[in-house]
């Protein structure tokens, strides 16, 4: 089943660093993050990626394209005519597929425009800037037993502000506003069956027109994560997951 990762948007909420190269290309730990999603994916198994690029995009084919070369020990001999030794390739064993899906395309278009890559009932689809620990096989299982075109992860996120009690106007009491308090939103890591390119009839956010369709007819279902999930909206994210890394990333499911 293919894995198919957003990272074609402008991200414009932490453009200190995403002015300069994709937001899904922001480091964490010395990595993209966007390779941090794809390392929950090959842990479960699925290691065939599409990835939807737009803005900069010759940043994340130049990525892939010295995957091998920065992720070996290699020997440049330059005698006579130039010869490359690569003597222990450390990289993945990945199939990569970038696809340049358009510089302002919506995130509904951008799935649209790999439809020709897609080959099977089902692929699997997230966003390029959400790490979570969320257990892939079970949420295909999920999607399967239901039978439905399109399954979201829903999760709820840790809120970063925290709650005033009243009683009138009179102040009770200062609280950390826990998980009980927000609902379920939208994480991404989607599965989605192939019919789910008949609701995308033109360049919309795949939240809006798409999504909406879907649901009108009954053809989305959430599959509840109560675990980790966490995503790199601006700069204090990147910090924090930083932090997170440094600590043990609690997405980090593979050895």
């Amino acid at each position: 089943m293919k894995v198919v990762i957003l990272a074609g948007g402008f991200g414009t909420r932490i453009s200190e660093e995403s002015q300069l190269i994709p937001k899904p290309m922001i480091e964490i730990g010395g990595r993209p993050i966007l390779w941090h999603i794809m390392k929950e994916y090959a842990h479960f198994g699925f290691k065939d990626f599409i990835i939807c690029a737009g803005y900069k995009q010759h940043v994340i084919k130049e990525y892939f394209a010295d995957y091998v070369l920065h992720n070996s020990d290699v020997t440049f001999d330059f005698r006579g005519e130039v010869r490359i030794k690569v003597h222990n390739n450390f990289s993945e064993d990945w199939k990569v597929t970038v696809i340049d899906t358009g510089y302002s395309t919506l995130t509904g278009g951008r799935v649209k425009k790999i439809q020709p890559y897609i080959n099977e009932e089902n692929f699997l689809l997230t966003y390029g800037d959400g790490v979570s620990d969320v257990d892939i096989n079970a949420l295909i299982k999920f999607h399967k037993e239901h039978g439905k075109i399109c399954t979201l992860t829903a999760v709820k996120p840790d809120s970063r502000f925290g709650y005033l009690d009243f009683d009138g106007d009179k102040v009770l009491a200062f609280r950390e506003k826990s998980k009980e308090d927000v609902g379920y939103i939208n994480a991404g890591y989607m599965v989605l069956n192939k019919k789910v390119f008949d609701y995308i009839t033109g360049d919309f956010m795949l939240e809006q027109e798409p999504m909406k369709n879907l649901t009108r007819d009954g053809e989305v279902m959430a599959y509840r994560h109560g675990g980790f999930w966490y995503c790199m909206d601006t700069l204090r994210d990147k910090m924090k997951l930083e932090e997170m890394w440094q600590n043990g990333a609690p997405w980090k499911v593979w050895d």
